[in-house]
Order: structure tokens, then sequence, then C-alpha cells
């Protein structure tokens, strides 16, 4: 499989799970949703808002823009981006919409290339483009499978969130529309 191939697969998981999962929770209460169930971010709420923090506010700055986030402007992977569940949710399903555009329009040769950014301390920083990318995506994958476990200690069925029931769904659909 080629990089953009593979990278837009992925970036179509992340859309499909992050719906899946956000689908999931908004059967919570406010109470549910808000209270510390023991998650490194604390509580979902926190965790979806480092998710956005992380994915969008940060990697997405630097993939795209080639900017680095600093402390020093306010930016910290705890920070709230977004008060209000709704709006939280709709910055996530955009902000994870605008990944595939992107990866579609770097040349192939991006991926064999490096990232070069500061840390958000500062730091500079130059790693491999593509195992930087798939970063993100693993870590989107990371704090989902925190977050389905918290529904699940909540009382609520986590959403089965398993790249192969994308997979699966997709050749059902491209079978059907073949037939």
């Amino acid at each position: 499989m080629d990089a953009h191939a593979h990278f837009a697969q992925l970036a179509r998981y992340n859309v499909w799970a992050t719906a899946r999962l956000l689908d999931a929770v908004a059967a919570l209460s406010d109470e549910e949703y808000r209270r510390d169930v023991g998650l490194f971010f604390k509580s979902i709420h926190g965790t979806l808002n480092h998710l956005l923090v992380g994915e969008h506010a940060v990697w997405f700055r630097r993939f795209s823009l080639g900017e680095s986030p600093q402390k020093s402007e306010g930016v910290s992977l705890d920070m709230e981006m977004e008060s209000d569940r709704a709006k939280l949710a709709k910055a996530l399903l955009d902000g994870a919409a605008k990944w595939a555009p992107l990866i579609a329009s770097w040349p192939a040769e991006r991926f064999d290339s490096t990232l070069d950014y500061n840390t958000m301390n500062g730091t500079p920083v130059s790693l491999p483009f593509a195992a930087t990318l798939a970063h993100v995506f693993n870590h989107g994958t990371h704090h989902r499978g925190q977050l389905s476990a918290a529904l699940t200690a909540l009382g609520q069925s986590g959403p089965d969130l398993d790249l192969v029931v994308l997979l699966q769904q997709t050749a059902a659909a491209t079978k059907k529309t073949n037939a």
C-alpha cells in the first residue's frame, strides 16, 4: 500500500471512530460526562478536549501550516478548548475531516521526509514525517480506547471501534454498489 492510501485510510478511520464514539458519549448525562472517572485528563469531557488540542490545535497546525504552538501562547495539552458538549463534538468531527484533504495534497516524497517543528516548550525537533503522522492517528486511537472503557465503567455500551469493522463495512458497501 502506498503512503497516500495508507494515511487516507487512517484519516477515514479517525472520522468514523470519532463519530461512533461521540454517538455513544451523547447518551451520558452531563454529570457522567464531566465526572472524574480516573482518566489521565480526568473526565470524558477533559479527554475529548485533550483530543481536540492534541490532534487539531497542535499536530494539525504542525503538519498543515508548519506552525509550532507554544505553552507561552497559552496552549496546553490539558486546556479546555470548548466547554459546550455539542460544540466540542462538532469541532472534533470537523477537525477529523480536515486530515484526508491535507494528506491528499502532499506529494508522495513528503512521506519519506522529516517533520521539523518546535515542541510546546520551544525545543527544536526533526522526526520522520510518516511515523510522526502515524503517531497522530495512534494517539487518537489510544484515547478513544480510554473513553470506551470509561463508557463501560459508567454502565454504557462502548462502541465497536475496531478498524476491521470499518473495513468490513466498506467492503460490504463496495460489493453492494458493484452488484
